[in-house]
């Protein structure tokens, strides 16, 4: 497939005063989220509700929270329903029920497509420990991002892995972009990186975020070769990760389809001009695969920033959505339907079992007690650990596995209640347009890659 492209003018005519380009509009600096994943936290866990499984012939394992607010001065049902597909949410009045359903009744309810005769009520007290953590698998705090430097001329692999030299313009974006740590017994989020034996270098860039850590794996701090030509010990971290930054001191094209990888997704682009001066600038632009969703925020018009604390907060912000908006692509998307339908396969199967020992019926006493393998729902939580190992080895660091755990309490079941939420809030999404610009040509990066390929120029220098 081909690339879209947004920020094609780096002229700064239009800007506002003598060669100033307008401030980052801290409004549009919103990180994208996966907000269906903490409604479960937000509105059930540790308060009263209801949960219930079932099996659908289409949509495969379903677990159904249901919960009774009062928003304002109405009475509403929240239906949190989990399938191999998506988990569906809508909160309902009431008042615009002509009866009260019964349990599929509200299931069809949040997803017409449900075809089930019954659900089964969860009964194991622990519950809610489960449901959260499957709710949240997708949820991470950890980030790892290329850094590449570009020398002028530069066109192929080959040329970008071999640079080793640190430019005083290459050092100065370095140190914006994060901190320079040592990597021997470092204790925060590595990215894959050695901390014990140095065998990807002595130092890297990391930067927390927000909450958010963040691991750039930069060209000339991984290990040079001799005599390596495609220099896989850079290339071995470099080309697994999602996102990378390419970094330019000069006018020179750089084409995304030059970097062989069946991962990286998506390149922000970054040119320095009057670099270590009172007056940098940085000249931006960003490019990413067909089947990648745009991303905010947007870039500015033209795509020009001062170096300052609000283009960090901005480019950093730029890439942590595109890589949550790479993951919607299809080679990922299809990996965390086939992570998300294991787990949930997963959760059902335990919350039947302790359910069915609950009462008694289950032949497995024990199950209850230690959740099948030392511990509250522990079968579940290896089986989790299984799941995600599983994920990681197939898809070689991806960035999808690195999820921070939870610590929650146990779940509630009972009656409904009637203390008020906060009034649900619907998660924004930024629409960019962008200018798409092909140049025709037939090349096999490898045998993973797709044959026809669409190639163009980036050049942030001049106007394409």
């Amino acid at each position: 497939g081909g690339y879209w492209i947004e920020g094609t003018n780096h002229e700064l005519g239009t800007a506002p005063g003598p060669e100033e380009p307008p401030p980052c509009p801290a409004s549009q600096l919103k990180l994208e989220s996966n907000t269906t994943a903490k409604i479960y936290r937000k509105h059930f866990l540790g308060k009263e509700h209801f949960n219930y499984y079932s099996v659908d012939s289409t949509l495969g394992h379903l677990i159904f929270s249901i919960k009774y607010d009062v928003i304002g001065d109405q009475e509403h049902l929240r239906l949190l329903l989990r399938s191999k597909f998506k988990t569906y949410h809508d909160v309902i009045p009431i008042s615009c029920l002509t009866e009260f359903p019964n349990v599929v009744q509200m299931a069809k309810l949040v997803c017409e497509e449900v075809n089930v005769d019954r659900f089964y009520p969860v009964l194991y007290p622990k519950a809610s420990r489960l449901i959260v953590t499957f709710d949240e698998h997708v949820i991470s705090n950890n980030f790892k991002f290329g850094v590449i430097y570009q020398k002028f001329g530069q066109t192929s692999e080959e040329e970008l892995f071999g640079n080793s030299e640190e430019t005083p313009a290459f050092i100065e974006f370095l140190n914006f972009l994060g901190q320079k740590i040592v990597l021997h017994d470092f204790k925060g989020f590595r990215g894959g990186l050695d901390v014990t034996h140095g065998q990807t270098g002595t130092e890297s860039v990391y930067h927390n975020f927000h909450n958010k850590e963040i691991m750039f794996h930069v060209s000339t701090k991984l290990p040079y070769t001799e005599g390596d030509l495609q220099q896989l010990q850079r290339k071995r971290h470099i080309g697994n990760d999602i996102v990378a930054v390419v970094f330019q001191e000069e006018n020179t094209p750089f084409v995304p389809d030059m970097i062989a990888s069946n991962f990286l997704h998506a390149y922000v682009v970054v040119q320095v001009e009057k670099a270590c001066t009172d007056h940098v600038l940085y000249k931006v632009s960003v490019t990413a695969r067909d089947d990648v969703p745009f991303f905010g925020p947007p870039l500015p018009d033209p795509a020009i920033f001062r170096k300052s604390p609000e283009f960090h907060e901005f480019l950093l912000t730029k890439l942590i959505n595109a890589e949550y908006s790479c993951y919607k692509a299809d080679k990922f998307a299809k990996l965390e339907e086939r992570t998300r339908s294991a787990l949930l396969e997963t959760l059902y199967e335990e919350l039947h079992v302790n359910s069915q020992c609950m009462m008694g019926l289950g032949g497995e006493d024990e199950k209850l007690e230690n959740g099948g393998s030392g511990g509250g729902g522990g079968g579940f939580f290896e089986s989790f650990k299984r799941v995600i190992r599983s994920r990681s080895q197939s898809m070689d660091a991806m960035g999808l596995s690195n999820k921070k755990p939870y610590t929650v309490s146990t779940s509630h079941s009972g009656s409904f209640t009637h203390n008020p939420p906060d009034t649900p809030k619907a998660p924004g999404i930024v629409s960019i347009p962008s200018t798409v610009i092909y140049m025709q040509t037939t090349q096999c990066v490898n045998t993973m890659c797709l044959l026809s390929k669409h190639m163009f120029c980036i050049t942030p220098g001049q106007s394409v």
